[in-house]
């Protein structure tokens, strides 16, 4: 049986939740082992401890997809005098690949607080803080026989998304001239003469992330030698991707209810929260892991309740009689991040094993 390799499985990933999404303070990104190693299963984990490499032995995977990094900042050297260096060493000495889809997941389309707004039945999503210049315009000039095999191509190849609408593109008819030289083999026109050709300036927008795999794709549908196409950076807020997510419930829940439900569905030991503003709860924002920076945003949009974790003491008087403030736990809020990597390994990869990790990671306990 031929296994995927650490880097088809890490494109595979990362085509999801690509690198350039995640923070500036962030080590996403393939950690320990080659690219080139083939991986005959995956073991997934929120945080990469010595016990779960232990369980990746045991379990004969070749590679540990954490969503917290194990290194966050450089390591001079491995000798094994700090737990991380214990666990990279362990790691290199049974062959196991360590990769972490941290921020970037928590950003990407579908990532973690969608995830969050799933688990807990929201309606009418939409992201918290949209990123921006996260999206180019690709401009590429067609005969006008070729244009829509051309558009079909992009449009295939993951261009011409905005918001909630897909296939969008816009065609303006004019002229292009050119003269071939004489090694050219042109496909319209002759040899030195100068030619000019009817046709379609197409242009559709595309997130950055897949903009060669885009380009690829139109230069092979498309029949000159020599295309001309054009790329322009946009500041455009691309409303698919950024941090936290805002939805509704489908019917007002009383606020005690609201505030059980979450508890349960998180598995949260405690909840820390502040007094109830309203009655009820109907809109609902959230943001996994430590997202109390998001809560000007939430309270923008409306929201009765704004679920994140770490929030520190003093932060908690800044939702004071704006919206209800709840902290259910970093792990807590992030563990379902696991699901979203099971889900795209085994819909891409067949007779693929993918463990999720029996260890717990984490590491606050509750009395």
């Amino acid at each position: 049986m031929e296994y995927p390799t650490v880097d088809e499985i890490t494109g595979c990933i990362e085509a999801f939740a690509p690198l350039h999404l995640q923070e500036s303070y962030d080590n996403s990104g393939l950690q320990v082992g080659s690219r080139t190693m083939a991986v005959c299963s995956v073991l997934l984990t929120v945080d990469v401890t010595r016990e779960v490499i232990e369980e990746a032995i045991a379990k004969k995977a070749s590679m540990v997809i954490s969503h917290h990094p194990l290194i966050f900042t450089g390591l001079k050297r491995i000798v094994g005098n700090s737990e991380i260096e214990d666990i990279v060493r362990l790691a290199i000495k049974h062959d196991i690949a360590i990769y972490a889809s941290h921020t970037n997941l928590d950003s990407a389309p579908g990532g973690v607080s969608h995830k969050m707004a799933e688990k807990l039945g929201l309606i009418n999503l939409s992201v918290l803080d949209p990123v921006s210049a996260n999206l180019c315009k690709l401009v590429v000039f067609v005969p006008i026989a070729f244009v829509e095999k051309v558009r079909l191509a992009m449009f295939e190849a993951g261009a011409g998304t905005v918001g909630n609408y897909d296939s969008c593109s816009y065609g303006s008819r004019g002229e292009g001239t050119f003269r071939a030289g004489e090694n050219a083999n042109p496909f319209v026109g002759e040899v030195g003469q100068r030619h000019v050709e009817p046709e379609i300036r197409l242009e559709m927008i595309c997130p950055i992330a897949i903009s060669k795999v885009v380009i690829a794709a139109m230069l092979a549908a498309h029949p000159y030698e020599e295309v001309a196409y054009d790329v322009y950076a946009l500041d455009n807020i691309d409303l698919k991707t950024g941090l936290g997510m805002v939805g509704d419930l489908p019917d007002a829940m009383p606020t005690l209810n609201f505030l059980r439900l979450v508890k349960k569905i998180f598995g949260a030991e405690s909840l820390r929260y502040t007094n109830p503003v309203k009655s009820n709860i109907k809109k609902v924002a959230l943001c996994g892991g430590s997202g109390f920076s998001l809560l000007p945003k939430a309270i923008t949009a409306r929201a009765d309740v704004f679920i994140t974790a770490d929030v520190k003491y003093h932060n908690f008087f800044d939702a004071k009689n704006k919206l209800l403030l709840v902290d259910i736990g970093h792990f807590e809020s992030e563990q379902f991040s696991l699901e979203i990597i099971s889900s795209l390994l085994k819909k891409n990869f067949v007779n693929f094993a993918v463990y999720i990790t029996e260890k717990n990671s984490n590491p606050i306990n509750y009395l």
